[in-house]
């Protein structure tokens, strides 16, 4: 057993067995459902628009000490006002005692690194793409993984190939949930433009968003920086062309014609629909612009249409999405968010980690409703309403089924590293900014399409060079 397992993956009895026990035992001392068993959320706040109550079950062994737990601060503040609350709640409980805190995306891989490096910091972190790049420092959560799929089914593959290395055949994170990554347009611009309910393609995008912008002046919305939206958006083009970095057994294939054509096609984009803006955004600059009203369409999730909602309901009203649009070979999104739970090495409560995640993952209901539908759960079982709240959204779409689409969003929806897994390779890639610094060298003219994709496949291939030495990727 490796060390920093919890204890309670230790005991002789099934874990399924001991929640069972708890459950009844807390039945029959009249707690009701505020105790009921992990296993079996029994709420149906769907049909009434309610907010699900939260189960509890016992630990399998007692608890103590402190947690720290470091997360991002969620596009949608509602989910840390319940967040915050459920993790000291469950602290209570167990005589853990819970610190939380927030802070930018953006920031957390930095303070990974510098925690990682100190040897000291959180127990648990939380991130909103791949860490695999951190797999030699922290702990493997196979275990973990392997207990949550015995009790609620098989892991969604999206989620699992997201934080597994099958070279290692370790979990370097524990995945629980995601988030879609739809297109956002404004209905009243496209529709003039003759796409009333959206582009369905890359090559409606280009006709559609050029006349908008020549007639209204309003520019597309896809970055080209070094922050995650670009890293997402332009990987979804690279996938529609048939372009990717890898292959399905990790074999470095960025250096193709299908990758120049993708680097060629947002050349034209960008000349036609764009300005310069976009290679210098932040992560929050595409929701601000269309929030603002300045954008005609962006790649995003809902998280910008529901901060419009409250501070601009006309531009929220007006907003529609879009799935994944087709290329020539293909119509698929990254994943908007892919949740990466880690326990560092350094972690000094990993039981209490493990256990919060298990406890964490059985209400994921809650983090659903609380997020607005912006956070979908790993294993459907336990958000069995989701797809009635998408039909009928709680907080208010104008039309009431606005997000009904999202319920077929797996099929177009593929993990960073798609059609391989999201390596310790994959991650430095994607956290080094290589694939939007390719296409937006191309696009300002410092190279042509063929010599921007030669320069970065080297850059990949030293990187899987690098972590193919250590082994750590395969192919």
């Amino acid at each position: 057993m490796n060390e920093g397992v919890p204890r309670i993956f230790r005991v002789p009895h099934s874990r399924r067995d001991v929640l069972r026990a708890a459950a009844v035992a807390a039945m029959a001392a009249g707690f009701g459902s505020a105790c009921a068993s992990e296993e079996s959320p029994t709420t149906d706040p769907g049909s009434t628009g309610e907010a699900p109550e939260t189960t509890f079950a016992e630990p399998a062994s007692k608890l103590s000490g402190e947690l720290k737990i470091l997360l991002w601060s969620h596009f949608v503040p509602s989910h840390d006002t319940w967040f915050d609350k459920f993790a000291q709640d469950w602290g209570n409980r167990t005589g853990v005692k819970v610190t939380v805190d927030h802070v930018d995306q953006a920031q957390i891989p930095t303070r990974i690194a510098a925690e990682v490096q100190a040897g000291e910091g959180h127990d648990l972190i939380q991130y909103i793409a791949t860490l695999s790049q951190y797999e030699p420092s922290v702990l493997d959560m196979k275990d973990l993984v392997d207990e949550a799929s015995s009790r609620w089914g098989e892991q969604l593959s999206l989620c699992a190939k997201s934080s597994s290395n099958p070279t290692t055949g370790k979990f370097y994170a524990y995945s629980p949930g995601w988030v879609p990554d739809p297109g956002n347009f404004r209905k009243s611009l496209w529709e003039p433009a003759g796409f009333a309910d959206g582009p369905t393609t890359w090559d409606d995008l280009l006709t559609g968003a050029t006349e908008i912008k020549s007639k209204d002046g309003i520019q597309l919305g896809l970055g080209m920086s070094q922050e995650i939206d670009s890293n997402m958006v332009l990987r979804a083009l690279m996938w529609s062309y048939g372009a990717s970095e890898q292959d399905e057994n990790e074999k470095v294939i960025l250096d193709s014609p299908e990758t120049v054509a993708a680097v060629e096609f947002m050349t034209k984009l960008y000349k036609q629909a764009m300005t310069p803006e976009v290679f210098s955004w932040n992560a929050a600059s595409n929701n601000q612009g269309l929030v603002a009203g300045k954008l005609s369409y962006v790649v995003n999730s809902i998280s910008a249409w529901r901060t419009a909602q409250e501070s601009n309901p006309d531009v929220a009203d007006d907003v529609h999405f879009v799935p994944a649009l087709r290329g020539p070979k293909a119509a698929l999104a990254a994943q908007h968010v892919l949740y990466n739970w880690i326990v560092p090495q350094h972690a000094t409560a990993p039981d209490a980690a493990k256990e919060f995640l298990l406890h964490y993952t059985a209400n994921f209901a809650s983090a659903t409703y609380h997020s607005k539908l912006y956070d979908f759960c790993a294993w459907d079982k336990l958000t069995p309403d989701r797809d009635a709240w998408l039909n009928d959204d709680p907080f208010g779409a104008k039309p009431a089924d606005k997000l009904a689409f999202l319920s077929d969003a797996i099929p177009w929806s593929a993990n960073i590293g798609h059609p391989g897994p999201a390596s310790t390779a994959i991650g430095e890639v994607f956290n080094t900014f290589v694939i939007p610094n390719m296409f937006a060298r191309a696009v300002r003219g410092e190279a042509s399409p063929q010599e921007s994709v030669t320069e970065a496949a080297g850059q990949v291939n030293a990187i899987f060079d690098k972590w193919r030495a250590q082994g750590l990727v395969g192919g």
